[in-house]
């Protein structure tokens, strides 16, 4: 049985607290207030934990381009596009393949975008990300990922959680489930914003059937930070920590009645929450930052931004937040590339660069993953708008299989390019990496082996990378 599965079903026999006398909810509180109180912190679910084998990395921060992104129009350049440009599309591109929209024969589409190469690396970048141009050599692109699903909220669940349907935990959760926290005043999975919600919506940070402790706390970019954090109007920390107190005594006699985990994750979100209302305000305001940083990131305190979203990771990321994750929003273009694609690049292309540079020169970068991408690729055929086959209008329609990522820092390898596809950029020509294999490397430099991160729900044990999954040890520094 996995040692920390086992610590979870321990906290759940009823018998044991019977017949020991000791009541959990006590524990499980005296644990919270005085966490040297158990060295091993049996009683603190989220309490930092030994890895499998010695990390790389201790915290990651994900980017995640909601819609996804075109690889071939940012970082996969194919120069046998552009004689192809506008003519139909080869049969074998299209024969016995299910596209979401494409139907009949579309055209080829090279890219409207100039390409060049940056650093000692080489790597090529559209001209659409100029500042993450600069950062080129700390970057590891891997050009040769792929997912079994092409629609984008199964695809985003596939890539987030290993499984493109709903109920199974996140990346995240299975994390904080591994090693625990580092922070006992912030969430240890810490969520941002900048646009609407990811079609999965919410689940794409689900603890699943992982304990709830687990679950990815979202943070708002605006107003209340967490909502429901602050005390009515009316009334002062010392009313609400008598309430707590009241509400405290009666989760305890509940759990010592029932042995549920689920209550020792109630007194424990009580009290994280008791916590955060002196955390939380002073870690959101960015305004306490320099001049010169928020001019780096583009930031501008009080207003809602994926700009600000970086600087408030880095923040996150070096006050021990174990995971960090970033959702921007409407990169979903099936048409009118050539508009909303430059648009969508200023948007995230100063923060992002920023967030790497950052993290460098405060020596957070070598154990923080930086990981960037969407939730599948694009097509080198032509999806034209509405049918009328305008160019002006030209956009691309989903790839499952052949798209681009980056990471950096947390030991990756930096400034190289990994897999690649062929001349059309549809079909992967070198080092496949399937989703499971880059969540496989995730874990493995957190130092965690994901075949051994399991827990056991419904009478078989489950993991993130389901039932396969090979590390790239191309990637590793």
């Amino acid at each position: 049985m996995n040692p920390l599965e086992a610590h979870y079903r321990a906290v759940t026999r009823r018998t044991f607290l019977q017949r020991s006398g000791v009541g959990l909810g006590a524990v499980a509180l005296g644990s919270l207030l005085n966490e040297r109180l158990f060295a091993a912190g049996a009683a603190n679910p989220l309490a930092p934990r030994a890895t499998h084998f010695p990390a790389r990395a201790k915290r990651v921060i994900y980017l995640h381009m909601v819609g996804a992104p075109s690889q071939l129009d940012l970082f996969d350049l194919k120069p046998a596009l552009r004689a192809l440009d506008g003519k139909p599309c080869p049969d074998e591109l299209i024969k016995g393949k299910r596209f979401a929209f494409l139907r009949g024969y579309p055209t080829i589409a090279a890219s409207r975008f100039a390409f060049a190469r940056h650093g000692r690396s080489g790597a090529e970048i559209s001209e659409l990300l100029p500042h993450l141009a600069t950062v080129a050599d700390e970057l590891a692109f891997v050009k040769s990922v792929h997912t079994d699903e092409f629609n984008h909220a199964p695809a985003q669940l596939f890539l987030h959680t290993g499984f493109g349907r709903l109920g199974r935990p996140s990346t995240g959760a299975w994390v904080t489930y591994g090693l625990g926290s580092e922070n006992s005043d912030l969430p240890a999975y810490v969520v941002l914003q900048s646009g609407p919600l990811a079609g999965a919506g919410t689940s794409l940070w689900s603890s699943g059937f992982l304990p709830s402790v687990h679950q990815g706390v979202q943070f708002r970019g605006g107003g209340e930070p967490v909502l429901f954090l602050d005390n009515p109007k009316g009334h002062s920390a010392t009313d609400r920590r008598h309430v707590l107190d009241t509400v405290r005594t009666l989760n305890e006699a509940q759990l010592a009645d029932t042995g549920d985990p689920e209550i020792a994750t109630r007194i424990e979100q009580y009290e994280l929450a008791y916590r955060m209302q002196t955390a939380v305000p002073g870690l959101m305001d960015i305004s306490q930052e320099s001049r010169a940083t928020l001019e780096l990131y583009g930031a501008e305190p009080g207003k809602a931004s994926f700009a600000n979203n970086c600087l408030l990771a880095r923040r996150l990321v070096e006050r021990g937040v174990r995971m960090v994750q970033l959702y921007d929003a409407d990169w979903d273009h099936h048409g009118d590339l050539a508009t909303r694609l430059p648009r969508k690049c200023q948007d995230v292309d100063r923060g992002m660069a920023a967030l790497i540079r950052d993290l460098k020169q405060r020596g957070l970068l070598e154990d923080t993953l930086v990981i960037w991408g969407g939730e599948f690729g694009r097509t080198p055929m032509a999806q034209t708008d509405s049918g009328t086959g305008a160019t002006t209008k030209l956009g691309r329609d989903h790839h499952k299989d052949a798209f681009t990522i980056w990471m950096a820092g947390g030991g990756v390898k930096p400034g190289i390019t990994y897999g690649a596809t062929d001349d059309l950029g549809y079909k992967i020509a070198e080092h496949p990496v399937h989703v499971h294999d880059l969540n496989a490397t995730l874990l493995h430099l957190l130092g965690l082996d994901h075949e051994r991160l399991t827990y056991r729900y419904q009478g078989r044990d489950f993991r993130l990378t389901d039932v396969h999954g090979t590390l790239v040890k191309g990637l590793l520094a």
